[in-house]
């Protein structure tokens, strides 16, 4: 009886840990630009919990918060691109 409790437990985990719908940022010129930076460091689904709480100054907040941080955007003069992307596709 116990084998088939572990059997069923192993089984479901690979099922439950699976987001159910995966969300990929949305199309919009500099896309690019924001899942290889703001991606590198942590999962795009960030953005996606973030968005109905930041609007726009929020959001150049956020970028300008992980460019002091990290050091990504600002170095490669891609952080207006990232905020504008953002504020476009992500709230406001």
């Amino acid at each position: 009886m116990r084998w088939i409790a572990i059997f069923t437990t192993l089984a479901l985990v690979p099922a439950l840990a699976r987001p159910k719908n995966r969300k990929r940022a949305q199309a919009g010129a500099g896309v690019d630009m924001v899942e290889a930076q703001c991606g590198a460091c942590h999962s795009l689904r960030f953005i996606l919990m973030n968005s109905p709480f930041l609007g726009p100054a929020q959001w150049d907040a956020e970028v300008a918060k992980n460019d002091q941080a990290f050091g990504g955007a600002d170095r490669t003069g891609d952080a207006k691109t990232i905020g504008d992307y953002l504020k476009e596709n992500y709230g406001g």
